[in-house]
């Protein structure tokens, strides 16, 4: 109905016109004292043939609003199934549609090829750095002080950052890999402890981990750096008590500390990207950048990411690892 309106709108200047015309020749007819009859009836037939020609007129508009409607949902590159011109002003808007395909498809080309060279060049700085890195860590495994935990602690910290911006940068592009096996997560989970050790003893924090003894799909890199960042905002916040990591019985892991907590109004907004909340901003320690990456990267693993916490006790973060993956072949 609301489609009919519009299309008698549209038309409505014809129709008013046709209805003077007829006007003017039954007033004509009546003036000149002519038979009344004599144009009632052409006039009557004037109005079955228009409304006749107004139906079909009204299947050849739905017809082709039907089309546009359809394309609206398609690529803009489908030009080729443009409704048929039947008007010079259907021709004009075809051509400012391919106009402005050919100005979206250069500033698209323009984006693609100026975000490739972003992240060849933070690909190489990323690379790059690390060879520093590297050489640090390496003089610090020949000390064992508390100075030179400290330092080894800062390094990694260091590694994750300059990782981060690397997963950041790659994270929507389609060049990116995602191979898929089965790991057992104990493995992947005991990486992680290990490369916090340092903090974990500077802080006097205490772990709590048994062995999960599960095994699941996903992509061991990927999953390592959710973990890491879990564990590290983890440590982040917590100053003292302990961390707890354990696997409920629908196969959710929950990684849990007694750190500072966060707020109730801040825990839906959490994994918005670049929110870091009254926590973040009292304690100026947050980014706002790591579980974001940790929620993305989580749909990408057919995996749920959730938290729970309360204000001076603690946060919770739960995995759900129970939906399958297929392999990588």
């Amino acid at each position: 109905m609301e489609l009919l309106l519009w299309y008698l709108k549209q038309k409505k200047k014809a129709i008013i016109l046709c209805f003077l015309f007829s006007v003017i020749f039954i007033l004509t007819f009546y003036l000149y004292h002519l038979p009344i009859k004599a144009v009632l009836y052409p006039t009557l037939l004037c109005v079955i043939l228009g409304i006749i020609y107004l139906i079909f007129d009204f299947q050849s508009f739905k017809k082709r609003h039907n089309i546009l409607q359809t394309l609206q949902n398609l690529s803009i590159n489908l030009t080729d199934k443009l409704p048929k011109v039947t008007t010079v002003l259907d021709k004009d808007y075809q051509n400012i549609i391919l106009a402005l395909q050919e100005d979206r498809l250069a500033l698209e080309t323009n984006m693609s090829n100026k975000y490739s060279d972003m992240i060849l060049y933070y690909t190489v700085w990323v690379h790059q750095i690390k060879t520093p890195i590297a050489s640090m860590r390496l003089s610090l495994q020949n000390q064992d002080s508390a100075f030179s935990r400290k330092l080894s602690s800062e390094l990694f910290r260091i590694e994750q950052y300059v990782e981060m911006v690397l997963v950041y940068l790659r994270l929507n592009s389609e060049s990116t890999d995602y191979l898929f096996y089965e790991y057992d997560i104990d493995d992947i989970i005991k990486k992680a402890i290990k490369n916090f050790s340092n903090e974990f003893i500077e802080k006097k924090i205490s772990l709590s981990y048994d062995p999960i003894n599960l095994k699941i799909i996903t992509d061991e890199k990927w999953f390592l750096f959710v973990i890491e960042q879990v564990l590290s905002n983890a440590l982040k916040y917590t100053n003292s008590g302990f961390i707890k990591i354990y696997l409920k019985q629908n196969k959710t892991l929950c990684i849990e500390d007694s750190g500072i907590g966060i707020a109730s109004e801040d825990l839906p907004r959490i994994f918005e990207n670049g929110y870091t909340g009254y926590t973040g901003r009292a304690y100026k320690k947050a980014s706002g950048i790591g579980l974001y990456l940790c929620k993305t990267i989580c749909n990408k693993l057919n995996q749920e990411i959730k938290a729970s916490s309360t204000i001076g006790v603690g946060t919770t973060i739960s995995i759900d690892l129970a939906k399958p993956h297929t392999k990588s072949k």
